[in-house]
């Protein structure tokens, strides 16, 4: 697979500068199949329903840009912490590097000093610095908010609270998950006030979210390890949706890269902590996801790659493409898309039940159209490869993810009645895919590899 693959040009207009209130961007809504739709973040109430299950990032963002003079000579140095390795030693990135070769002392202002250090592993772009003190109390008075770099403006003292979701908790993010950056109080309880639960995990967005790809070859870039935690509240949650055949609904791509990385074989998810590298292209088995929520990525992005993962590659760029158009603003002040493979899934159940009935086809012998399929790169245009020929392959074989059996069968017997009814739109109580759609989608090989910020530093 080639990272050029994954390009789209995007008008300079189109980056937002400042965010919308809460609640009120652009919502694209993508379904397996057929048109985009095009609404409004409020409405995102009307595409979930009772037995979904919303999990959120509650990672927090610290103020990790700091400004620094060097001693002596006194020229500024602007430091992006990226992690801690000591009660008083972070790994950073320095802009502009020159004047931050190991061993230089810097003045960060008010008592605080420190001193740059070569780190273990070199050649990544990243210093340490080794501060006079603990460095965390004194984060708010002199650190500012790590907006990213396409971003054309100083931080501003709106951007402490814009620039973080209204349901942050664990501090530890040097960038926020901007998916939900769209949610308010009052949007977050109209989702629970139509039976969708809500659930919060952890993973601090670290370099490896946004780190770019640089190699042509897409299997050639690598990811590094961010940090995650998945309380067991969550766990028990999302057992609880998928035995009763909801969907699980991610907020955000760093959600997705938990879930994916904590979740087991047979799609379930323990808790506890966990750090991941996980870089999830197209050919991805997904196991635990079944709809997104994200903001408009950069090109050639590891987000981009695993949204194109999620919901096929010509698909999203196509949607991509309409978006531009349509105005919409990209990144991460910018407007979300809604991405729901599954409604696609219930109607092709329904089909193979209503063929099978008529003797005419079977599981077995049942061929995608040729069109959801982009056979240059193996992705999926619309239904997607992994949602055809390989999950018939596997339900045949018998290598069932555990949903249980006869509890399986009914509800994809129910989704096999609910989609010859047609009654697959957005919004009612009858959208939910059969579990038994969802162990034949558990099924592909893994390929192993929700914050856009693009990169916080020229390197």
């Amino acid at each position: 697979m080639l990272t050029r693959d994954f390009d789209y040009e995007l008008p300079p207009e189109r980056i937002a500068q400042r965010p919308a209130p809460r609640g009120e961007s652009r919502l694209l809504v993508l379904d397996a199949e057929g048109p985009a739709r095009h609404r409004r973040m409020r409405d995102l109430p009307e595409l979930v329903g009772p037995g979904d299950l919303l999990v959120v990032n509650d990672t927090r963002v610290i103020p990790a840009r700091l400004f620094a003079r060097r001693m002596p000579g006194g020229g500024r140095v602007e430091l992006l912490l990226v992690d801690k390795v000591g009660e008083r030693e972070w790994d950073a990135l320095a802009k502009p590097g020159r004047r931050a070769r190991p061993g230089t002392p810097l003045d960060l202002g008010g008592g605080l000093t420190a001193v740059t250090a070569a780190r273990p592993a070199e050649g990544d772009g990243r210093l340490r610095v080794v501060f006079s003190e603990p460095v965390e109390p004194h984060l708010d008075r002199l650190g500012h908010v790590p907006l990213p770099p396409y971003i054309k403006r100083a931080d501003e003292a709106a951007d402490r609270e814009r620039y973080q979701t209204v349901y942050a908790r664990s501090p530890g993010a040097i960038a926020a998950p901007t998916a939900g950056l769209h949610f308010d109080e009052e949007l977050l309880a109209a989702v629970e006030a139509r039976g969708t639960a809500i659930a919060p995990l952890t993973l601090h967005v670290g370099i490896g979210t946004f780190k770019p790809v640089t190699a042509a070859l897409v299997h050639e870039h690598r990811m590094e390890a961010e940090r995650y935690e998945i309380p067991e509240a969550a766990a028990e949650a999302i057992a609880r949706t998928r035995a009763a055949g909801g969907r699980v609904v991610a907020v955000g791509t760093t959600v997705v890269r938990a879930l994916e990385a904590a979740a087991r074989d047979d799609g379930t998810v323990p808790a506890g902590p966990g750090r991941t590298d996980l870089f999830i292209t197209p050919g991805h088995r997904f196991r635990v996801v079944d709809a997104l929520l994200t903001n408009f990525h950069l090109p050639r992005s590891t987000l981009l790659m695993l949204v194109c993962a999620f919901a096929g590659r010509e698909r999203v760029l196509a949607a991509y493409r309409e978006a531009i158009a349509e105005g919409y603003r990209f990144y991460s002040y910018g407007d979300a898309m809604f991405a729901d493979v599954s409604r696609s899934l219930l109607a092709l159940e329904a089909r193979r039940a209503r063929s099978a009935a008529a003797g005419r086809d079977s599981p077995r012998h049942h061929r995608r159209p040729e069109a959801v399929v982009d056979v240059d790169h193996g992705d999926a245009g619309g239904a997607g490869v992994e949602h055809g020929e390989q999950r018939g392959e596997a339900a045949e074989g018998g290598a069932v993810a555990g949903r249980g059996g006869d509890r399986d069968d009914r509800r994809g017997d129910q989704a096999g009645d609910r989609g010859g009814q047609g009654a697959v739109h957005a919004g009612g109580d009858d959208h939910h895919p059969g579990a038994a759609q969802r162990r034949r989608r558990r099924q592909q090989p893994l390929e192993a590899g929700d914050a856009d910020v693009g990169v916080p530093f020229d390197r």
